[in-house]
């Protein structure tokens, strides 16, 4: 990564050791980072930086990252800049329902997973995620998939992202929860029956949350057997399809009507 094209990073953390390794691991890998070890002291950096990325401490002294996030705020209660949050609580997911993060991680958590992150949410907030096809522009748009078998779960990724999806799998409805809280996918693909919560259960959640109602929502069952009378609102978000079957082409044809 060239100097002219490195992304910069704020770190916001009170842990002397966790900065100290992150910093040099980011570094390494080619980003420039300027730390913090309070949410104050982020403030005053931003004074004289315009970071790529924040990532951002919960549990801190002072105003820690919760009042951190609140002085960034824009009159629409929104984050002025892309924001990764870190936290040793891994339930705060619940929290971020209805504050608009760029993405949340866990500690401890795999280096790798975090470097990850980061490229993720800088890679698509940067406008990189569209490409040029044909002498076009066309966005990469994001699936998020709810799947507990493993043969049907690659197959369907694999189709979609031959099809220039960027495809995120998990495998209970709970997770589907928390990844479409905190990655913001274009248009949610779910299994009927799911271990922890039944697809249109994690529908209808996702309809009445702020940051994901507006999220469209295609729910499909392979058993064979007709899906339960589901209600379809094909105009917004929330269940915006149904496929009573798990092959890859009768759910793409679904998602791309709904996605327009």
């Amino acid at each position: 990564m060239s100097i002219e094209t490195r992304k910069q990073i704020l770190l916001i953390d009170d842990d002397a050791s966790l900065r100290r390794t992150l910093s040099d691991f980011l570094r390494f890998e080619g980003y420039d980072v300027i730390k913090a070890d309070s949410g104050e002291k982020g403030l005053e950096k931003l004074k004289s930086c315009s970071p790529d990325l924040i990532i951002l401490d919960m549990s801190m002294p002072g105003m820690g990252g919760v009042g951190f996030l609140k002085e960034i705020m824009d009159d629409d209660g929104k984050p002025g800049y892309p924001v990764l949050v870190l936290t040793a609580r891994a339930n705060m997911a619940e929290f971020f329902a209805d504050v608009d993060v760029d993405g949340f991680i866990a500690k401890p958590c795999d280096p790798q997973d975090l470097l990850m992150e980061v490229g993720r949410i800088i890679f698509l907030r940067s406008g990189d995620g569209v490409e040029a096809v044909a002498g076009d522009k066309r966005k990469r748009r994001k699936l998020l998939l709810g799947e507990d078998d493993s043969k049907v779960s690659t197959r369907l990724r694999e189709w979609f992202s031959s099809r220039d999806f960027i495809v995120e799998v998990v495998d209970k409805g709970p997770e589907v929860l928390e990844r479409a809280i905190v990655s913001r996918p274009d248009a949610i693909v779910l299994k009927q029956i799911l271990e922890g919560m039944n697809g249109k259960a994690v529908a209808d959640m996702l309809g009445v949350m702020p940051n994901t109602k507006n999220i469209p929502v295609v729910i499909y069952d392979g058993t064979g057997m007709p899906l339960p009378e589901i209600e379809v609102n094909a105009a917004s978000g929330g269940i915006a399809g149904t496929v009573e079957s798990n092959e890859p082409a009768d759910i793409q044809a679904v998602v791309e009507r709904v996605l327009g």
